[in-house]
């Protein structure tokens, strides 16, 4: 009744929205630099270098410059679509200020070398001794931890932002635009051997069919959790994380909450998993290269984090293969495995939504006697998967059929990605604004915890180690040189 009320859904909204975000990027095709002026943030130590205009020709705003010019942008974009859901325009402007800018200084933090490098080669570029090797998606745990912050100790600042926090609306607008990102990542790892395309497709289903299963059947029997909670905690455990749990919570049409305290559980976890699992492969995995970067990708459940994972697997166990063995193997083949792994992952998302749409519709809530009309599984089914769909198939084509084109489609969608990590990390610290522990402790995010803590270093980690070793054992990368 809500959203009949409204006219407008947010998810529509981030259909649009997205899309929108998505067409300006593609001006790069003719020669038209729309997004350029966009905020990105390096790694830094010093902070006079952090802020950048993603295009050199917009190198002349300045990295401030380009911060304004993003805020005014995304200001209008989003109040626009703040007077489509009949909100309060003047509450949503100071709100979104205030969400924008919290939100981007915690991304700024993240950022630094000391919390964001992960390798003992970056370390060593940056001149530094030690890092808390988080990644750059360290700044998802401070927007975090900030809006923990606001939402529990300052609740009279978060009533006075209320507006615009919603972070439903934030994380469905960047998925859409995540989806022209992993086309071209899709397009790209088609140039890899084709031996290790299949056999990460393969280890993906396999795992998926036996993890979504699993975490389902261990939340329900032996934590009592209801079909609501199980089926979000499940996808956000054995899919892609926050994606996954938002996604799946808009196909069964489940309370807000719900995903958004899955989404805090993915982020603390994937950050846990990045400290210790690529150690665990270096020590153990050393002499099967290419499992060890399939691992990661199927253990480690955020994009960045399982990326960054490869990466760091790539870098030790080269190093230890030449000094074990005098091996030198090609860098770029164990986090390649990952990557694709995590790109085969992230596409089932919308799969998963469409098919959870229909067996919650026409099973779980099916009532005696009722038929299931086909417009109740459009009315469940998450629209904003739509938009993800559209772009990720209209840049694959490109990138497939139109190769020489590969320079500027990766240019394109570097644009739109930027603004994507702009949403995921406004989802954050919304996410941690609305969380308040008191609340989140009565509708039981402890028993949540354990139910992620178990299935996570239960099985999920060893059935994906199992299932990397069955489809990558004996699968080199190439020497180097």
């Amino acid at each position: 009744m809500e959203e009949k009320k409204q006219g407008v859904s947010e998810d529509w909204l981030s259909v649009w929205i997205g899309l929108f975000i998505f067409v300006l990027s593609l001006g790069v095709y003719v020669g038209a630099d729309i997004l350029g002026f966009g905020i990105t943030t390096a790694i830094w130590t010093n902070f006079s270098k952090a802020l950048n205009p993603i295009s050199k020709a917009y190198a002349g705003l300045g990295g401030i410059g380009s911060l304004i010019a993003t805020y005014l942008f995304l200001l209008v974009i989003m109040t626009i679509g703040a007077a489509a859901l009949k909100a309060d325009i003047k509450r949503f402007i100071i709100g979104f200020t205030a969400v924008f800018l919290i939100s981007y200084i915690c991304w700024i933090i993240g950022s630094w070398a000391h919390v964001a490098v992960t390798t003992p080669p970056d370390m060593k570029k940056f001149g530094i001794a030690w890092s808390l090797k988080l990644t750059p998606e360290g700044g998802f745990i401070v927007a975090l931890v900030a809006g923990l912050i606001v939402g529990n100790f300052f609740p009279g600042f978060a009533e006075a932002i209320k507006e615009a926090v919603r972070p439903e609306w934030y994380i469905k607008t960047a998925i859409v635009i995540l989806g022209g990102f992993l086309g071209i990542t899709a397009a790209e790892k088609l140039g890899l051997a084709t031996a290790v395309m299949f056999r990460g497709l393969c280890a993906i289903v396999e795992a998926y069919l036996i993890y979504w299963a699993l975490v389902y059947f261990v939340a329900r029997k032996y934590f009592k959790f209801s079909r609501e909670w199980a089926a979000p905690l499940a996808s956000g455990i054995s899919i892609c994380g926050v994606s996954a749990a938002i996604a799946t919570g808009g196909a069964i049409k489940a309370r807000p909450m719900i995903p958004i305290m899955v989404s805090s559980l993915v982020v603390i976890f994937a950050v846990v998993e990045l400290l210790i699992l690529p150690f665990i492969a270096e020590n153990f995995l050393w002499k099967e290269p290419m499992v060890a970067g399939a691992w990661m990708g199927l253990a480690v459940k955020t994009d960045g984090a399982a990326v960054a994972s490869g990466a760091v697997v790539d870098s030790l166990i080269r190093a230890k293969a030449v000094t074990m063995e005098g091996v030198k193997y090609k860098e770029g083949w164990m986090m390649g495995a990952a990557t694709t792994v995590k790109v085969f992952i992230d596409i089932f998302i919308g799969v998963w939504a469409f098919i959870l749409a229909i067996i919650w519709c026409s099973v779980i809530e099916c009532k005696p006697g009722e038929r299931i009309r086909p417009g109740q599984i459009w009315e469940r089914f998450p629209k904003f998967v739509i938009g993800y769909v559209i772009t990720f198939l209209i840049i694959l084509f490109i990138g497939v059929t139109s190769p020489e084109l590969m320079g500027k489609t990766k240019a394109a969608m570097g644009e739109g990605n930027v603004f994507r990590g702009i949403f995921f990390v406004m989802t954050f610290f919304t996410i941690g604004v609305v969380s308040n522990f008191k609340k989140l402790w009565e509708e039981g995010i402890g028993k949540l915890a354990a139910v992620y803590l178990l299935c996570l270093f239960g099985f999920i980690i060893w059935i994906g180690l199992f299932i990397s070793w069955i489809f990558f054992h004996g699968v080199k990368p190439p020497l180097a040189g």
